[in-house]
């Protein structure tokens, strides 16, 4: 049943097993307000509108996705900024970043303000919006606000809506005027294309999916990263490479230098560190993915570079697309699929079978990408911090189905999986927007700030 603490000013959670900042210990939060007023092992004197015990339940800070595509405006019909958020703070996602490929693409600064406003209207997560790079649009990036804009995007490879990127004069001046965070898919668009040509002479129409891989290929991928890595390092751009799909790609980046530091960071994703070519068979179009899903030795090597600092973040490239379009033959099926419901509990299988730890999982979800982008008072479980966090049944088995899926398109790549870790409880600046299945859709998120 829904509790009586949704409509409440003060809420003490007591207990509870707290990770945060490499800590892992018994204790107590107090939230007031928007924002923690304390932590503690010890009882917190206080007299709160409700109390919460969450014995035998992890605290986390809610996660930071660095990379989502909610498809609003324009593609409402396979989900909107609503109906995702909804099922981000499920997953115990409290911010988001969202992407330009949506239509009209976001590559004008009033279309920008445009998604604010819807945000600030459905919301019922935190939010950000890159605004987009185009092959004429310098004018435009330049004009955009670092403290309250999450950064640039640029398709540096083709991906769903058509923001390629290819021009040299335009990709130069980008790197070396744009003083934002710039983000990049990199895939080598000569290279897909060739590989196209060939498999498609090779197959037609019919091509199986497992050669998804290989026309987006480890090649593909790693010639765009590098060249990205270049034009940054000749610049002294800020580069954040989005994710990354193969192991060869991981010597690009650095592990020997503090994140504050690095000019050149990378991200991780869910599906690149879940799923394997070996997959294809059984899930097909249902893990295309761009930059393709590669070999298990491509995700070990992904996992070992997120452990060992050489990759910053884990995202999830939310990107979901309706069943009638994945339901299509290789060329005609789009790729991306949903995934910010089930990205916390896949994290939380990953640390039950010794892949991450729980504090690693923290830092890579929430403290990391707070400090990669210079997020203002959020991602972590901090005094002063806004109430940002996540109560999970660390012990509590169920299965992914259409009953419980709750993306607007109906599906998941996760379908029939059993995970063992349960989201109880997800708490957006104070307030307990969800807990066991019910949502207080009262208070909405807010824009995300940033120290720059």
């Amino acid at each position: 049943m829904r509790s009586n603490y949704f409509s409440m000013k003060s809420t003490l959670i007591t207990n509870a097993r707290i990770v945060n900042e490499g800590e892992n210990f018994i204790g107590n939060l107090l939230i007031e307000g928007e924002r923690i007023a304390k932590i503690s092992k010890d009882n917190i004197a206080c007299n709160p509108d409700a109390t919460i015990d969450a014995k035998g339940q992890l605290l986390l800070p809610g996660l930071i996705d660095d990379q989502v595509h909610f498809r609003e405006p324009g593609m409402t019909y396979k989900a909107d900024i609503y109906t995702e958020s909804k099922a981000a703070v499920a997953g115990g996602i409290t911010s988001f970043m969202e992407m330009p490929n949506t239509i009209p693409n976001t590559v004008k600064q009033n279309i920008l303000e445009d998604k604010y406003d819807i945000a600030a209207e459905t919301s019922l997560a935190n939010y950000s919006f890159y605004f987009g790079a185009t092959n004429d649009n310098l004018d435009e990036v330049l004009k955009t606000n670092p403290k309250n804009v999450c950064g640039i995007k640029v398709f540096m490879g083709s991906s769903t809506g058509n923001m390629l990127v290819d021009n040299t004069k335009t990709l130069e001046g980008l790197f070396s005027e744009c003083k934002l965070l710039i983000a990049s898919h990199c895939e080598y668009e000569p290279i897909i294309r060739k590989n196209t040509e060939t498999y498609r002479k090779q197959f037609g129409e019919n091509l199986p999916m497992k050669y998804h891989p290989m026309i987006r290929s480890e090649e593909a991928c790693y010639r765009s990263s590098s060249i990205a890595a270049e034009l940054a390092t000749k610049h002294d751009a800020r580069l954040h490479i989005l994710h990354i799909s193969t192991a060869k790609e991981t010597s690009i980046f650095s592990n020997d230098i503090p994140l504050t530091e690095k000019k050149v960071t990378a991200e991780a994703c869910i599906h690149h560190m879940w799923f394997s070519d070996e997959d294809y068979e059984s899930k097909g179009t249902f893990i295309k993915w761009n930059p393709a899903v590669k070999t298990s030795k491509d995700r070990e090597a992904i996992i070992a570079a997120v452990n060992n600092g050489t990759i910053d973040v884990i995202a999830t490239d939310h990107a979901p697309h309706t069943l009638e379009e994945k339901n299509n033959a290789y060329f005609n099926a789009p790729s991306g699929g949903p995934l910010v419901q089930h990205a916390l509990v896949a994290l939380l299988e990953m640390v039950k079978l010794g892949k991450f730890t729980l504090e690693h999982v923290v830092q890579k979800t929430s403290h990391d990408v707070a400090t990669l982008f210079e997020v203002k008072d959020r991602g972590y479980l901090r005094e002063g911090y806004f109430a940002d966090l996540v109560l999970v049944d660390f012990d509590n088995q169920w299965q992914v189905n259409k009953d419980n899926i709750l993306y607007k398109c109906g599906w998941s790549p996760f379908e029939g999986t059993t995970f063992k870790s349960k989201v109880t409880t997800t708490f957006v600046n104070g307030n307990p927007v969800y807990e066991n299945g019910t949502f207080d859709e009262s208070t909405k998120g807010q824009r995300m700030l940033f120290n720059r």
